[in-house]
């Protein structure tokens, strides 16, 4: 009964539009005052509790970061290095649309960001091209997911935080993944792209010289990033503001397109995006600790234990609800609700914190890509000028490719265990 009541007041919120950190925090307070004894100002205390953390800060230095690049134009130069290592092979600008992604993955943390600084370029071209402006589309929604497996990551801050794991043993697990994503939809769109027609076309040896020297200083950041913090040089929450610094220089003195404006507009981006992921983190630990002082994480997995006591089965549902999630609801808000309700599940079955944390985030990542939430399925299609129900007639065959990414990462432990445990 609690946990219908519990679950029946979050979605009875949500669905009359409230936001998902005040549906949280109402949740919570009703919960507690009409169905138990604990005192209502647990809500605030655990709300300011939750946000009383020193890796947290890597949230806000993380995202700004990323801004300063995005505005600093590193999305153009990415897509040109992009373009002369892959752009001459079948499907050539979908590859550089993956490649590219991948590559301001490693800058952004973030998949609507990653689909937005490089739609914005790569889309154009295509329909120019005589591309299908709705693969195009498509193509760079699935892609830009990847901007929340390859570091850093936003998500892997906020399920660090939540759990108690390692930031930097997150990061490293990421890349492996990550790669493979990237690798499954260049295959993808190879196959897509000899069906419709789609050439490449050729890149002289000194274009691609030009195109890693302008782009050389963007390469560097993340070297910068997960080497100093695997070097023992600075912590996760320190790379994150030696990132912003980095970011900065390059901005002003190197690529020279950083000024005042574009400080303020990436200012007010990152708070836009820091202020409503700390407000939801915040409600979220009342919730978290309401849910774990009334045993919901066991009650759940009494259940799923009584489904089966295998592994593989158990995982594959885990995986299914968590797809199913993913269409409706962001997956930083996702990652924030069930972290604290499915680790202690998994973790009783042999599953390693940080391999979890990588599966969770590749679930969340393809809800990127799936109706109706979708949200980088409406920043393509945005930037396309065209709507989501046209792209996704092309997006299901690198769904396909994303799924197959998902299975391996769940049931190959070592893909993503493999970096930490080698760079430990």
């Amino acid at each position: 009964m609690f946990l219908l009541v519990l679950l029946g007041c979050f979605i009875v919120l949500l669905a009359i539009g409230l936001p998902i950190g005040i549906a949280l925090g109402v949740t919570t307070a009703a919960v507690i005052t009409w169905m138990t004894n604990i005192n209502v100002i647990l809500v605030a205390q655990n709300s300011v509790a939750g946000l009383d953390s020193f890796p947290l800060l890597a949230l806000p230095f993380f995202v700004l970061a990323g801004n300063l690049m995005f505005y600093g134009g590193i999305s153009r130069r990415l897509l040109e290095l992009a373009d002369v290592m892959v752009g001459k092979i079948t499907g050539g600008l979908g590859m550089v649309t993956t490649v590219a992604c991948m590559f301001f993955a490693a800058i952004s943390g973030s998949g609507p960001a990653t689909v937005s600084a490089i739609g914005t370029i790569i889309i154009p071209a295509m329909k120019e091209k005589k591309y299908d402006v709705n693969y195009a589309a498509a193509i760079t929604a699935a892609a830009g997911s990847i901007g929340v497996i390859i570091p850093p990551s936003i998500p892997f801050v906020i399920y660090a935080v939540i759990t108690g794991t390692s930031i930097a043993d997150l990061f490293m697990a990421g890349i492996v993944p990550g790669i493979i994503m990237g690798v499954s939809l260049m295959a993808v769109n190879y196959l897509m792209a000899r069906k419709y027609g789609y050439k490449g076309r050729e890149s002289d040896g000194a274009g691609k010289w030009t195109a890693f020297v302008d782009s050389l200083w963007a390469l560097v950041m993340p070297v910068i990033i997960l080497g100093g913090i695997y070097g023992g040089i600075f912590t996760p929450t320190e790379a994150a503001v030696v990132g912003c610094v980095y970011a900065l220089f390059v901005g002003v003195f190197i690529y020279r397109e950083i000024g005042l404006k574009e400080i303020y507009d990436a200012l007010r981006d990152t708070g836009l995006i820091t202020g409503a992921t700390v407000f939801t983190l915040a409600f979220s630990t009342s919730f978290a600790s309401l849910i774990t002082m009334k045993q919901v994480p066991n009650m759940v997995g009494s259940y799923l234990l009584s489904v089966s006591n295998s592994p593989i089965v158990i995982m594959m549902i885990i995986n299914v609800f968590l797809l199913m999630v993913g269409c409706f609801v962001d997956n930083i808000s996702a990652c924030i609700i069930l972290s604290p309700i499915l680790l202690p599940i998994v973790t009783k079955m042999g599953f390693d914190p940080i391999h979890f944390g990588v599966i969770m985030t590749v679930n969340l990542a393809i809800g990127f890509c799936t109706p109706p939430y979708g949200i980088n399925l409406f920043v393509a299609a945005a930037v396309a000028n065209t709507t989501v129900g046209k792209i996704s007639k092309f997006i299901g065959a690198f769904l396909i490719a994303m799924l197959i990414t998902l299975l391996l990462t769940t049931y190959i432990p070592a893909l993503s265990l493999f970096l930490p445990a080698f760079f430990k």
